[in-house]
């Protein structure tokens, strides 16, 4: 489609001769005297502003130092911070965020970085795209499709993979530059056309070298970078068509309101995720960390009541039960477990554990002898032993003694 050459508007695929639009054309002819309403030549309706400030991109990038130097100072490794550091510092964290309910790690994982190598590549593309939007759209606009985006990237990372621990500022900076891509192609500008396909070619450019980057490298988070794309581009296409002008204010919240809408949907798909089994049981397995037992019986529970053969979740419950002594309910479950998977880490050695506490002597002995087909050790041999020593069977427990003597300290 033309463009104008007086101010950038659009013409219609008509067009012919010099390309001007009515506006232009009409300035024209009241310029050369002739009898038509004088009108002013119109500004483009999205008008690049050559000296905008940087102010919101050097304030982003002035919170995400500081939270890494924070981090640093605490005694948080600059090179590989751990898990749990990074969740105490705000990370994304599906346990936490969606079982616990602490949403507000959606946005504060934008700020918080894995290392010195991932701030600094990060705040490099920060730089040079917030520039460019900062120049594009006003402040306030800019800091909103930020944020935005970078909370849309953190519930697509949720929904790609619920246990996940993700964090940094890339899919914020992927939403901006999705933002980008969609404005500069939508919208219409007062620079000439090259310029702004040059602008479009190296943000494009970025978008998909940084995405194959991501593919190439399995532990990147895509699906941030992914949602925040897409989210960037839908709200730059808003943006381009409903409100181009800094003016249209009402316009542009209305455009950020569909932002939060969509943001909200994600948030209650999470939460019915066919996935959100795989939430509960990460939520149960925390939960016997801490002790709280009852609560990762009921979040185990939760677990298989959404994926009844979910093996991770029966021998979570399993283990929550023997932990409380209930070895009817966890010998239950760990048999469960071996008929779902017979190759499962210890399920017969912990079979045989429940069967010697309920005195099932000649059970506990057989899921033993299977054990030690699988995987046997000391744990194992002696167990094997006291149970052939229950049963009168004196030579076979001294050999399983004897045995379990061979290999090194118990588990």
């Amino acid at each position: 489609m033309a463009n104008c050459a007086q101010c950038g508007r659009q013409l219609s695929g008509l067009s012919f001769g010099k390309k001007l639009c009515p506006w232009c054309v009409q300035h024209e002819a009241a310029q050369r005297g002739e009898d038509v309403p004088v009108q002013r030549v119109e500004p483009a309706p999205w008008k690049r502003a050559q000296s905008s400030s940087m102010a919101v991109t050097q304030a982003i990038f002035g919170i995400n130092v500081a939270v890494f130097l924070g981090m640093a100072f605490a005694g948080v490794s600059i090179v590989s911070p751990t898990g749990p550091e990074l969740v105490h510092w705000g990370a994304n964290f599906g346990p936490l965020t969606i079982g616990d309910g602490q949403w507000w790690r959606l946005l504060t994982c934008v700020f918080v970085h894995i290392g010195i190598t991932h701030i600094a590549l990060n705040m490099w593309c920060l730089w040079g795209l917030g520039k460019l939007a900062e120049s594009m759209y006003d402040h306030g606009t800019f800091v909103t499709v930020y944020l935005t985006t970078g909370v849309f990237a953190s519930v697509a990372s949720l929904i790609w993979d619920p246990t996940r621990t993700s964090a940094g500022a890339s899919g914020a900076i992927f939403g901006i530059a999705g933002a980008l891509i969609a404005s500069l192609y939508l919208g219409e500008f007062s620079l000439p056309k090259a310029a702004v396909s040059a602008l479009l070619r190296s943000v494009l450019k970025f978008a998909g070298y940084n995405l194959v980057i991501g593919f190439v490298i399995g532990f990147v988070d895509n699906a941030a970078h992914v949602g925040g794309l897409l989210m960037g581009l839908l709200l730059g296409a808003l943006l381009a068509k409903v409100a181009p002008s800094r003016d249209h204010v009402l316009r542009r919240m209305a455009v950020m309101l569909v932002g939060v809408l969509v943001i909200a949907v994600g948030v209650i798909w999470l939460q019915h995720s066919p996935r959100a089994y795989l939430l509960h049981a990460q939520n149960g397995y925390e939960s016997l960390q801490g002790g709280k037992i009852d609560k990762g019986i009921a979040e185990f529970r939760k677990s298989v009541s959404q994926r009844p053969n979910f093996v991770d979740g029966h021998a979570g419950l399993a283990e929550a039960f023997a932990r409380q002594h209930h070895d009817q309910e966890a010998l239950a479950e760990y048999k469960r477990v071996a008929t779902l998977d017979p190759g499962y880490e210890n399920v017969y050695f912990n079979m045989g554990v429940m069967e010697a506490r309920l005195n099932l002597f000649d059970d506990a002995i057989s899921s033993l002898l299977k054990q030690r087909q699988l995987a046997d050790d000391r744990d194992n041999e002696n167990l094997l032993a006291e149970m052939y020593k229950a049963k009168g069977m004196k030579q076979d427990a001294a050999a399983a003694w004897q045995k379990a003597a061979q290999f090194p300290a118990s588990r």
